[in-house]
């Protein structure tokens, strides 16, 4: 009854556990589950343990870049010497040519400083040092929101499978460029800003879309690296609306079948 069958010689991502559903009826019935893997992955700069993270386990090179490069331990592509990862053990190795990273420094607990009476005051804050404001003319249609957010749901097959993942996906206009899925949203997004940094290029006019809550943290993620729009199927809270208001990305929440909320800067949203 209890027992887990690994299937990772067809789908390393996911196992199989034999379970018990009860309905409020009082049937029951057995059957075989699929669960998404939930994998521990240790980073390591410059040969020191920085930190491990809880993921699915594909894209780990990504994972660890986008990591690492919104930690601000990576902040050009000539600072990456190399990236390997054991998927066996669990393990990405990171090699950097920048030589004052502080890596206890990097990973310490973010704080945002409230401004005087005024709400949240972001100047002061670590997190959003370097981060410019978004100047980008790009604009997007409602049909293509719609679309993207449909798009992001029909490729989420290992949500369909086992209910237990966020995904994301980076687009231009009506082009689906790369999704990527994760049992953390914050992973699948760093997976892909992962990937752009190591291929080198700058999503500045490309658009975001991601299947899970919109937080202080997911917003400055995006806006890092410079994309304008960013979607979810879920909501933002007050502090991402803000700091998406000040630093120029348009945010649009509860995209669902036929409608959505744009919570700042609705001028790319094409009329």
């Amino acid at each position: 009854m209890d027992s887990i069958t690994n299937n990772t010689a067809v789908d390393p991502l996911t196992v199989y556990r034999s379970i018990r559903r009860w309905t409020t009826e009082g049937e029951t019935k057995e059957f075989s589950d699929c669960l998404i893997r939930e994998f521990q992955a240790t980073i390591y700069l410059n040969e020191k343990e920085i930190i491990t993270l809880l993921c699915t386990p594909e894209y780990l090179e990504d994972l660890a870049a986008g990591f690492l490069v919104f930690e601000g331990a990576l902040r050009s592509k000539a600072d990456l010497e190399s990236i390997t990862a054991d998927y066996d053990q669990g393990q990405i190795w990171v090699r950097s040519r920048a030589s004052n990273i502080n890596a206890e420094r990097s990973f310490k607990k973010r704080y945002i400083a409230s401004g005087g009476g005024k709400g949240i005051s972001f100047n002061n804050s670590k997190d959003v040092q370097g981060c410019k404001p978004i100047t980008s003319d790009i604009q997007i249609t409602p049909r293509q929101v719609l679309a993207g957010m449909k798009d992001l749901q029909t490729r989420s097959m290992l949500f369909q499978a086992t209910g237990g993942v966020h995904s994301a996906l980076l687009a231009s206009g009506g082009e689906v460029l790369m999704y990527r899925a994760d049992i953390g949203r914050h992973n699948a997004v760093d997976k892909i800003i992962g990937y752009c940094f190591r291929q080198g290029f700058a999503p500045g006019e490309l658009i975001m879309f991601t299947s899970g809550r919109m937080s202080f943290e997911m917003l400055l993620k995006t806006a890092k690296i410079g994309i304008p729009i960013l979607v979810s199927r879920s909501a933002p809270t007050d502090l991402a609306v803000e700091l998406a208001e000040q630093l120029g990305v348009t945010l649009v929440g509860f995209t669902r079948e036929s409608r959505f909320n744009v919570y700042c800067h609705p001028e790319r949203i094409a009329q």
